[in-house]
């Protein structure tokens, strides 16, 4: 099907559905030229299909080098596992400002609590505008057509440990034409003069 270009027609789970009392922020990055990591972070969530139902992937990725610095997998919509993503990536850098859809779980108190105590400007996205939040819509489909479409998972654990040889081949060994065919890795690292550490 994935060769025809053909997708099965079926419902998704609502990944954006708003929260009630959701305080909305501007989306800042129209006509923003981003010329340097840690400048704009962005997350989203995304569902991959296993037998027994959903498991949800959420993902931090920069925005200037495409680096993927955090990635997390939930049986459930919870916000931890966005928060848990969120901690890990900060616990590699700080950006200036980041940005995300109008979903609950990237939404929450906790979540945004974590952005402003640290001084990172909020950007939310347009309502209805994947676009807004491009980079990590890419990664959905490069992550789903080089890995997902292309596997039969047995179980979450199995799940896991796939994904997390995926993206250390896409940090560290796949190379990007937009990054003049160098590696997200090497860019990030390269830019802030960070020691090479590949896991």
């Amino acid at each position: 099907m994935g060769e025809l270009g053909l997708r099965a027609i079926y419902p998704g789970p609502k990944l954006s559905a708003p929260g009630k009392d959701l305080k909305k922020y501007p989306y800042l990055l129209r006509n923003l030229e981003v010329t340097h990591p840690n400048q704009v972070w962005s997350t989203d969530i995304t569902y991959i299909r296993m037998q027994g139902g959903f498991v949800y992937l959420t993902a931090v990725i920069d925005w200037y080098s495409r680096y993927v610095l955090s990635w997390k997998l939930s049986n459930t919509l919870d916000s931890s596992f966005c928060i848990d993503a969120l901690e890990e990536a900060l616990g590699q850098g700080k950006p200036e400002t980041f940005n995300m859809d109008q979903g609950v779980q990237d939404t929450s108190d906790r979540f945004i609590r974590a952005l402003e105590t640290q001084q990172i400007r909020v950007s939310m996205d347009g309502k209805g505008r994947a676009l807004d939040n491009v980079f990590v819509e890419r990664l959905w489909r490069t992550v789903k057509e080089e890995e997902v479409y292309l596997k039969a998972y047995e179980s979450v654990p199995e799940l896991k440990r796939s994904l997390k040889e995926y993206f250390n081949f896409y940090n560290e060994v796949r190379l990007h034409q937009s990054l003049g065919y160098q590696t997200p890795g090497k860019i990030y690292r390269e830019v802030l003069n960070i020691k090479e550490d590949i896991h």
